[in-house]
């Protein structure tokens, strides 16, 4: 190994200055001779950088060989912009990946995942289980490596949150990273202002994105990139790797704008480095971010993938194709490297990781810990506030303020007690924070309580977000939010979810407690008409795994609807209110609401074994019951079944959901103002559905109940034909 590291340096110091320029253009960093102690110093730390930088792009290169897919090009272009950073500015600490003022690193073109694995290992950084305990094993193993892309591998396709340590968030959709980078740095803002005193810093952590051409065409960038320079966030910067590739070409195709001008028009400070392998110039562009204090930073690099072959084109294996053997063979050779070594990690690589980035990041931690000692001491609550926020746990008596609402026919619509339940937690739970995508006198999300103030520019201590009409992006920053440990919710109405949906998909994948509050949940929203009536929406999220959906009927549903919720910890939640006021029904007389929490209860049951069975969600449950009413006056026995959550009763025992929806009973009516879709797994192949098959229309709420028969009239009339229909077929049963 002494020879390889001789054999480079020998050959690159013997380099003409016309070679020198040929293979620094192919990706080598070249240093000449100097004389000097100091330059001889200068000149091993130089070959050091070298062997570390072409370290990382062979390991891309033969992983991405030997799983016959994936991405090499982006993490051979890049190896000298994520090795400038790792190694001379980013403060982490490999022995204790999630200390919480560690700077953040989000790989937003997630394509290039071998870059972050690649660090990951020769940094040594270790794993972490979900108790927040480092084991001391690596997180990502030379095997994990070798086995890039296959089952359980630490290394799959694109990087995953909570499936290997070291990686700040689920990559791949491409914008989403740097979107959730947003809600990182608000997080820094907002934590800051928090919990920081004049005599404790306890948070003053960067955040760093790399990302693409990609990224930055995808809209949500452009969200996020308008509020991160709108919030004049100082501590984020995005390096943009401007290498003009996309997998159908040159970016000259679809994209010609000026990047430069559009950040500029943002609010951001740009600047530019000219080489991707220039690391004296990132490191000068690197310090400008961390001088800049009034604005985001976009650091945009120009790079090239370099190959062996001359005629190679970039645009294949920067966008899932493997070089090939011979190729790789060349582009080793290009290297001075061994041509047919595999998965090579040339000694002192490692060390010298550890020598800059490891002891520095190590040092930081060190400190941060003394220094939280301290502030435990001096201010104990808000050091009990930050040790139970970064393990998700709530405050004790968190819910003791909230409410039992009196029966009360006019009864109240759920965002609007919804609001109050949201105030009276928020009260005991700082770090609760969030907003709307400029609905928030709609969706009823503003914090209302003495001292919520607005998150701002120049007042980061504000608890009231204002995300602006960027659903996604909003969706987004949550996912950054959540990621740094406090807990955020967003809201818009239930039809803009749509717009959401992938950040929404990535609170799920990554088993984080997002919470979304979605308003204006169905039909009922009125004059507004089809365009603003969601009715597939309901159906489409209840498809997403690990996202719990909860739909109350009256008040004090909702009241255990965020009951619930809060206590999730590896689960974003979702929470449809109605705009429309809904009954608050007489818990003497029907059940508690408390059932809430089992996703689906019996409300209202007659005794015995019911004749039919009314199933519903939210503003239908109080039209079941109505309907209930009536069959029990006509000598029917009904039993209402309130259904929330879908997610929470499938949890629940088979014993359960049996004595809630009997199988024996096949008379059954689900009644819901959506889609269809779905509701036959409860009602069984002969059971009813009073639902959406159609789209909305614009009329009064009555009117469009009418139409479409959601009265208790049309359920009652639906139930009584299903109990026909049962007793018809048990006849003829027995009969035959």
């Amino acid at each position: 190994m002494q020879l390889l590291r001789q054999n480079v340096f020998q050959h690159l110091t013997q380099l003409s200055r016309k070679d020198s320029a040929f293979w620094k253009h192919q990706g080598v960093i070249i240093t000449q001779p100097n004389k000097t102690r100091e330059g001889n110093m200068t000149q091993d730390h130089n070959r050091l950088d070298t062997l570390c930088i072409n370290t990382i792009r062979t390991l891309a290169m033969d992983a991405v060989q030997a799983a016959n897919s994936g991405h090499p090009g982006t993490p051979m272009a890049l190896a000298p912009v994520a090795y400038c950073l790792w190694q001379r500015f980013l403060r982490f600490d490999p022995d204790d990946p999630i200390w919480p003022n560690r700077d953040r690193f989000v790989l937003s073109n997630g394509h290039a995942s071998m870059l972050l694995y690649s660090l990951l290992h020769l940094c040594g950084v270790k794993a972490v289980n979900p108790q927040y305990e480092a084991l001391g094993e690596l997180s990502v193993t030379l095997d994990d490596i070798k086995h890039f892309r296959q089952l359980d591998s630490k290394c799959p396709g694109h990087p995953e949150y909570r499936w290997t340590s070291g990686i700040e968030t689920t990559t791949g959709p491409l914008g989403q990273g740097v979107a959730t980078s947003v809600g990182m740095a608000i997080a820094n803002k907002w934590m800051a202002a928090y919990f920081n005193r004049r005599d404790f810093t306890m948070f003053e952590y960067d955040v760093y994105a790399l990302c693409g051409d990609g990224c930055l065409m995808e809209g949500v960038s452009g969200e996020a990139a308008s509020l991160a320079g709108h919030l004049k966030l100082s501590n984020l910067c995005w390096v943009y790797d401007n290498n003009k590739i996309t997998i159908e070409g040159h970016t000259e195709l679809a994209f010609s704008e000026d990047v430069a001008t559009r950040f500029i028009g943002y609010g951001w400070n740009v600047t530019r480095v000219g080489d991707a392998n220039d690391l004296d110039m990132l490191e000068r562009a690197f310090n400008t971010f961390r001088r800049t204090t009034d604005r985001p930073t976009l650091l945009i690099v120009d790079s090239r993938i370099a190959y062996g072959s001359p005629n190679k084109q970039d645009t294949h294996a920067a966008h899932g194709e493997p070089l090939g053997e011979e190729e790789i063979r060349l582009t080793k050779r290009n290297y001075d490297w061994p041509e047919d070594a595999k998965f090579l990690v040339p000694d002192g690589v490692r060390e010298h990781f550890q020598t800059m980035m490891g002891n520095r990041g190590h040092q930081a931690r060190e400190a941060w810990m003394a220094t939280f000692a301290d502030y435990k001491r001096r201010y104990p609550e808000l050091a009990e506030h930050l040790d139970r926020m970064q393990h998700r746990r709530l405050p004790d008596g968190w819910e003791k303020d909230l409410q039992t609402f009196p029966a009360d026919a006019k009864g109240l619509a759920s965002r609007d007690s919804s609001s109050k339940v949201l105030n009276a937690i928020a009260k005991h739970v700082p770090w609760l924070i969030g907003g709307s995508a400029d609905l928030a006198p709609s969706t009823k999300t503003r914090l209302t309580l003495d001292g919520a103030g607005d998150f701002e520019a120049d007042s980061y201590s504000g608890r009231n977000f204002h995300f602006g009409i960027r659903e996604h992006a909003m969706g987004a920053v949550l996912n950054g939010l959540s990621l740094s440990k406090v807990r955020p919710y967003g809201s818009s109405f239930l039809i803009f979810s749509d717009y959401a949906r992938p950040a929404i998909r990535l609170s799920a994948l990554m088993e984080i407690p997002a919470i979304y509050i979605f308003t204006h949940d169905s039909i009922g929203l009125g004059e507004d008409g089809p365009t603003h009536q969601p009715v597939e929406q309901l159906a489409s999220l209840r498809a997403v795994p690990n996202l719990i959906v909860l739909r109350p009927g009256d008040a004090n549903e909702v009241v255990e609807a965020w009951r619930v919720l809060m206590q999730l910890r590896h689960e974003p939640a979702l929470l449809v209110l109605s705009r429309q006021a809904l009954p608050t029904l007489d818990r003497t007389k029907y059940a508690p609401a408390s059932g809430v929490a089992m996703g689906a209860y019996v409300l209202a049951d007659s005794g015995g074994v019911p004749d039919v069975l009314l199933l519903a969600s939210g503003s239908e449950v109080s039209l079941c019951v109505a309907a209930y009413e009536q069959l029990k006056t006509g000598g029917l026995k009904a039993r209402v079944v309130s259904m929330p959550s879908w997610e929470l009763f499938e949890r629940q025992s088979q014993a359960y959901r049996d004595s809630v929806i009997p199988t024996e009973v096949t008379a059954r009516v689900a009644v819901e103002q959506a889609s269809t879709f779905g509701w036959a797994q409860y009602t069984g192949r002969d059971g009813a559905v009073i639902g959406m098959k159609t789209f909305g229309a614009s009329a009064p709420l009555k009117e469009l109940q009418r139409k479409f028969g959601f009265t208790p009239e049309q359920i009652t009339a639906v139930a009584k034909a299903q109990v026909a229909s049962a007793q018809g077929l048990a006849g003829s049963l027995r009969r035959n």
